[in-house]
């Protein structure tokens, strides 16, 4: 049996794409045998242009029961621009036909953020893009986020939105309709998916690295010394950082300090905005890797996240509350909906403010008692190897259940 993985980021990069996807290779290696074979299409770390570890174009990996091919695309340098985006993306849409052309697979699964991951998925399990569904490759798509709602809210002019909505939507239909399961990271994305009721469903969220599980705990840090909020990650549009953070910076004045590591498409905007409030209490750096992550955490009063104000962020479950909740520190969070009930129900020592409601956030911020607790049912609940263990059963049950898989290959690993 051979398994095509398709998904744009993958270790050396980081991000939450890069370490889900990492582990989930490795752990469907383990649950198959020595006649199986993973085939990865990939990038070369492209996430962060400050941020590029090298990476071997060819790679071939024998950790576990198969073993694992993964090639690394090179796709045009981009600035988190939607245009450079679309450049990146189309370099790697017509790599990865390349490379699978001359190859016969019995599954193919994606990851995929932006959608169009998930398209090429499609595309290559029903190889002449019209075939019955009785011909096509099964197809497994592990889904992170709801592209064409975000790109809605985001633009709008009438007339790009209306075109936009077509073309997204006939992308949509096409891709998840060819689906024969559709894992889904947050309950939230649950009624979207009604319409497609051929495939099966699981809901397998993100999870904690194990990193973060074996780093030992700081300790509380007294209360006279100035505050540290601290976010780690992509500076977009999406988390709206320039509506909140330089605000609440002057606001809170001398007393608080909010240390940010991470670029992308927003950044001038914040940068802009943290002049315009003549703030000298937030400091930018470059993204860094989990392991000096991990330290910035520890150093940390406070773990920052926010999304902003649009109605299909209330779908959105996060990443960065997995991180932040295997830490002993207190999180604020800006988020609504099915994030901020996760937040209620799993994530004690938390200060939940209305995203973009700057009064919002001083107010519970200065008011709050400070103190740290470790989250130990949280740990043991979203362990990242736990649930790609789960999620490596689901893509072989997956496989199973049309019949394409072998006996004789050896039985799944338990959670």
């Amino acid at each position: 049996m051979k398994i095509l993985y398709l998904t744009f980021y993958f270790e050396p990069d980081i991000g939450p794409g890069a370490f889900r996807n990492t582990t989930l290779v490795r752990e469907l290696s383990r649950q198959l045998g020595p006649t199986d074979a993973i085939h990865v299409i990939t990038t070369q770390p492209n996430r962060y242009q400050s941020y590029k570890p090298a990476a071997s174009d060819y790679e071939e990996w024998q950790e576990g029961g198969c073993p694992v091919t993964i090639e690394r695309v090179s796709v045009p340098t981009h600035k988190s621009g939607k245009l450079d985006q679309v450049r990146s993306f189309w370099g790697y849409f017509l790599a990865a036909h390349r490379l699978t052309r001359q190859h016969k697979y019995d599954l193919v699964v994606a990851s995929s953020s932006r959608l169009f991951t998930a398209l090429l998925a499609a595309i290559v399990a029903r190889r002449d893009g019209f075939a019955p569904r009785k011909q096509s490759i099964p197809l497994f798509l592990d889904i992170r986020d709801l592209f064409r709602e975000v790109m809605l809210e985001m633009h709008k002019n009438p007339l790009i939105r209306v075109g936009l909505n077509w073309f997204l939507g006939v992308v949509e239909r096409y891709t998840f309709g060819c689906a024969t399961h559709i894992n889904l990271v947050s309950e939230g994305f649950r009624d979207y998916f009604l319409p497609f009721a051929q495939a099966t469903y699981s809901y397998f969220t993100n999870g904690i690295d194990d990193l973060f599980l074996t780093s030992p705990n700081s300790s509380e840090i007294p209360n006279s010394r100035c505050k540290t909020i601290l976010y780690a990650g992509n500076i977009g549009e999406g988390q709206g950082l320039h509506t909140i953070i330089p605000q609440a910076a002057r606001q809170l004045g001398n007393g608080y300090r909010f240390i940010i590591f991470g670029n992308g498409g927003a950044t001038r905007k914040l940068d802009a905005a943290l002049r315009a409030e003549n703030v000298r209490n937030v400091e930018l750096y470059e993204p860094v890797s989990q392991a000096e992550l991990i330290a910035q955490y520890q150093q940390a009063d406070y773990l920052f996240v926010h999304l902003n104000k649009l109605d299909a962020f209330a779908r959105v479950l996060p990443s960065k509350l997995f991180e932040y909740g295997a830490t002993n520190k207190p999180i604020i969070a800006g988020v609504s909906g099915y994030a901020a009930s996760f937040v209620r129900q799993h994530l004690p020592n938390h200060i939940l403010f209305t995203p973009g409601d700057v009064v919002d956030l001083v107010r519970q911020v200065r008011e709050t008692p400070y103190y740290t607790a470790m989250r130990t049912d949280f740990r043991t609940q979203f362990r990242r190897q736990a649930i790609s263990q789960a999620i490596a059963r689901q893509v072989l049950k997956t496989l199973d259940n049309k019949g394409h898989r072998q006996s004789t290959t050896p039985k799944h690993a338990t959670l």
